[in-house]
């Protein structure tokens, strides 16, 4: 039997029913990306295998170093084929790695191979998946048309004029592109060089000159309502912890004042300063009706000689430990006394913190939206299946699976949406199992729903996109095989 098989991780016949005939049909709504819009907007066609699996992948790199390859065979200046050849020695390493999941369950999915992927097998496979590239539909656009993806949301700066997603939007009508407000580098107060340079891109983007913090803040409500009319329906923010010390609109001046002069703030100034600009975002987003991401407890490069010679997002990250509840529970509480609390997601970076977020998201629900707070997806790390059955576990013991929104890809790559059938497979073995042991109720029906809505439904009315670029026809439970166990 090939390794990635039909029942790849479904070990009861519950789960195999509940998937085949519930999950692997539903259509994929990826609502946090990091796609180039760009690469849709030009329909890239990847080169070769390298290009579209390796090209960025820092999951791929720390295996690569963890296993003692160079650095040359990573971010360095060995060719696409010897980096690959470093990738495809490495693979078998990998075991009990979800990378070995990934690897497989990619090219079965990409270019149809059962291969076991070492160092032996890597020509053949390299050849064959080539050919592939170079003349089937595996473009940046057939491959969101390949696994069905009705709409992807990328994570943009405000400063982006947005002219990729105009493009596709006019050009494609199988599935929409729609960018996500990102505002990281608003938050720099403390590093002033790269806050100002980042604030003459504001400038060039507004057309106005910024000199005091009321012209900051009309100048980020102006890209604000600019991505909305480009269709913009979310924000995002990378932050250690949620920002929850409240000082007055005269200190935050004054720290702004003090970052556009050039000198860095304080991290209490920039604690403060990020407590303002973090709620001003949110009243933003409530007023349109858009949904705000948080995404906390990331320790970012911490390895400082890599940092200075490569850059971030090069795979010298980490899980941090940082103190999350007390300020995400005053920045939610803010809000909310202001009925000004937007639909949010709170992705967390440290499984430690699972049931302490699970409860916080819980203590701020309301009608007449349906899990209006969202314990958001396993990130980074923990998007893996342990970890993903960690948050399913924690979600599940303190507030409605049912209402949950699923699973998104935060990749870079374009050969990541096998991720959704992965975290599908894990989600029904779940309830699988739950139903053998008699823990959920043999009813196909009501467990088939669940799955359903978990998937694809969800998210759909939760964010309440036009799907008109998209097909207009509902998913329907289709089974994938001829018989089910």
């Amino acid at each position: 039997m090939d390794f990635i098989h039909e029942d790849f991780l479904l070990r009861s016949p519950a789960a195999r029913q509940l998937y085949h005939r519930y999950a692997a049909a539903q259509p994929i709504l990826d609502y946090h990306s990091h796609l180039s819009p760009r690469d849709l907007a030009e329909d890239r066609r990847f080169h070769d295998l390298y290009e579209i699996w390796l090209e960025g992948d820092h999951y791929k790199w720390r295996a690569m170093r963890a296993n003692g390859i160079a650095e040359r065979f990573c971010t360095g200046d060995a060719s696409p084929f010897e980096k690959y050849l470093a990738w495809a020695g490495t693979v078998p390493a990998t075991l009990r790695n979800p990378l070995y999941h990934w690897t497989h369950l990619e090219l079965k999915r990409y270019f149809g191979t059962s291969t076991l992927l070492d160092e032996s097998s890597a020509k053949s496979v390299w050849d064959s998946a080539n050919r592939q590239l170079q003349n089937g539909d595996l473009t940046a656009r057939g491959i969101l048309k390949r696994f069905r993806v009705r709409v992807l949301c990328t994570v943009d700066d405000p400063c982006d004029d947005l002219k990729h997603h105009q493009t596709i939007a006019a050009s494609e009508h199988s599935f929409r592109v729609l960018p996500t407000f990102r505002p990281d580098k608003a938050f720099l107060v403390h590093a002033p060089l790269e806050f100002n340079s980042w604030l003459r891109r504001l400038e060039a983007a507004t057309n106005r000159e910024i000199i005091t913090l009321y012209d900051f803040l009309d100048a980020l409500k102006q890209r604000h309502d600019y991505f909305h009319g480009h269709g913009c329906r979310l924000s995002d923010h990378g932050l250690n912890q949620c920002f929850g010390a409240v000082t007055s609109e005269l200190q935050v001046s004054s720290t702004f004042a003090k970052a556009r002069a050039g000198s860095a703030a304080t991290p209490e100034e920039a604690q403060q300063f990020g407590a303002h600009l973090l709620l001003f975002f949110a009243r933003l987003d409530a007023e349109k009706g858009w949904t705000k991401q948080l995404h906390l407890g990331a320790l970012r490069n911490v390895n400082s000689r890599m940092f200075d010679a490569i850059g971030p997002d090069t795979g010298f990250d980490n899980i941090g430990d940082f103190p999350q509840i007390t300020p995400l529970c005053s920045f939610l509480d803010q809000l909310a006394r202001d009925n000004a609390l937007p639909k949010t997601i709170v992705y967390n970076g440290n499984p430690a913190d699972n049931y302490a977020i699970a409860t916080a998201v819980g203590s701020f629900q309301e009608g007449p939206v349906a899990g209006k707070v969202q314990f958001g997806s396993g990130w980074w790390f923990l998007d893996q299946k342990e970890a993903i059955e960690w948050q399913l576990n924690a979600l599940s013991r303190t507030g409605l699976l049912s209402r949950f929104i699923g699973m998104l890809t935060d990749s870079r790559s374009f050969m990541s949406f096998p991720r959704h059938e992965y975290f599908r497979r894990v989600l029904c073995n779940l309830l699988g199992e739950d139903m053998e042991r008699g823990e959920l109720p043999n009813d196909e029906q009501l467990l088939g729903s669940l799955v359903q809505n978990i998937c694809y439904e969800n998210a759909q009315r939760y964010f309440s996109f036009d799907l008109n670029a998209g097909e207009t026809a509902k998913p329907t439970a289709v089974s994938t095989r001829s018989t089910v166990d």
